[in-house]
């Protein structure tokens, strides 16, 4: 990570969220604390991409007359391939040192490991059965609440990267991604972003009437709470937060927002 030389721009940071957070073909231009400050206060706008292309895939195979459940898979596996699957490794990892019940380092040297233990098997299956399912819901009622869910669950997802990424969140390791990230985004900025990433749901929830504008809201605020919760958990347990806990987070709030979407 190098020091901050001169404020980074709009674009630097865009660069930074998008190629670090996709495998979108990006040159992040500079590697600091202020293009990861931009960055991360962008990272919706990277879910929002994945999200789109994820509904795409996802609405093509429905209109095809795949079925809701194969548009719903189509929609869970074009995320993981957008990410490299960073997200979802992530995920076992932090389960496996939340599960493990060690103290903070041995924790930590658990999530390190290449392989995944069971913990980490666990969360992986009920996580994309859960997303799979609430999916196959959404497409079940229409193509245009399917790409709605799926849209709006991305961007809620790298919302709860913002909100991790805030000032006073500490680094569990002085390496990784988590130390380049941890911190460098003001409080007031994390809350303004979450309150846009809301109305904007909001309003794109309206388009197909009352009770989904207030569904896609509501999946935001419930994914952007469970995802608190977890950070605060990890915080607590491994001291700070690493790469794999943001993954986690990232899975986390794109299920609880997918869950809200599915109810009624």
């Amino acid at each position: 990570m190098l020091d901050d030389t001169s404020p980074a721009t709009w674009p630097d940071g865009l660069r930074f969220a998008f190629g670090t957070l996709t495998v979108l073909p990006v040159r992040v231009a500079r590697w600091d604390r202020s293009a990861a400050r931009r960055g991360m206060a962008g990272a919706p706008l990277a879910g929002l991409a994945v999200g789109v292309c994820g509904a795409a895939l996802g609405t093509v195979l429905l209109l095809l007359g795949a079925g809701a459940p194969l548009a719903a898979v189509a929609t869970v596996a074009a995320g993981a391939a957008l990410t490299r699957g960073l997200h979802l490794d992530g995920l076992a990892d932090t389960a496996d040192g939340l599960g493990s019940g060690r103290p903070a380092e041995d924790a930590l040297r658990i999530m390190k490991q290449s392989d995944i233990g069971p913990f980490g098997v666990v969360a992986l299956v009920l996580v994309l059965l859960a997303q799979t399912a609430a999916l196959a819901r959404a497409y079940d009622g229409s193509w245009s609440r399917g790409a709605l869910a799926a849209v709006v669950a991305a961007t809620a997802a790298r919302l709860a990267l913002t909100r991790a990424a805030r000032t006073g969140v500490p680094a569990a390791r002085p390496e990784g991604l988590g130390a380049a990230v941890a911190g460098v985004v003001p409080r007031t900025t994390a809350l303004l972003v979450t309150l846009l990433v809301t109305a904007v749901s909001a309003a794109a929830g309206a388009l197909l009437g009352p009770y989904d504008a207030i569904r896609a809201a509501a999946a935001v605020a419930v994914s952007a709470a469970v995802a608190e919760l977890l950070l605060r958990h990890c915080t607590r347990r491994f001291g700070g937060v690493t790469g794999d806990v943001f993954g986690g987070l990232a899975e986390t709030a794109a299920t609880a927002a997918l869950v809200v979407l599915a109810l009624g």
